[in-house]
């Protein structure tokens, strides 16, 4: 029993880390997503949604990077996977407002600009993680 009690603690409080993890890395994103957005927003112009493409295609070419690196060339714990993918990738980049910023396109008419903004995040959003994946291969 007593050995049961000290398990349940043990993995308890693992589970309390990760939460932690996973809400830094989180809090970090969202802060880098805001940044990166509104940079990407003072160059460019506001018909098309450039900060949210640049947000996606560097997540998805970080996710290809992250994924090849930790999965053949680096040992990470999980926790540090799971704050990386969960917690940092899952606020910086951000599949809700690409759907609303479709939405805004259709409604406002914009329907060259939707399709193009559908194919361009998952193309390119593709081609993104592959070319993180070939980065790292190259570089290790």
């Amino acid at each position: 029993m007593l050995q049961k009690s000290i398990n349940y603690f043990y993995n308890h409080k693992l589970m309390v880390h990760k939460f932690i993890y996973i809400a830094i890395a989180g809090a970090i994103g969202s802060l880098c997503r805001y940044g990166f957005t509104s940079i990407v927003h003072k160059f460019f112009s506001f018909t098309y949604p450039w900060g949210t493409l640049f947000v996606n295609l560097s997540g998805c070419l970080l996710a290809g990077a992250m994924f090849t690196l930790f999965d053949e060339y680096i040992q990470v714990s999980s926790q540090l996977r799971i704050a990386m993918f969960i917690g940092f990738l899952g606020a910086f980049t951000t599949f809700s407002t690409f759907i609303l910023e479709t939405i805004q396109l259709l409604r406002s008419s914009e329907y060259l600009l939707a399709l193009i903004n559908i194919f361009v995040h998952n193309i390119l959003g593709l081609m993104f993680f592959i070319i993180g994946i070939v980065l790292i291969k190259i570089l290790y």
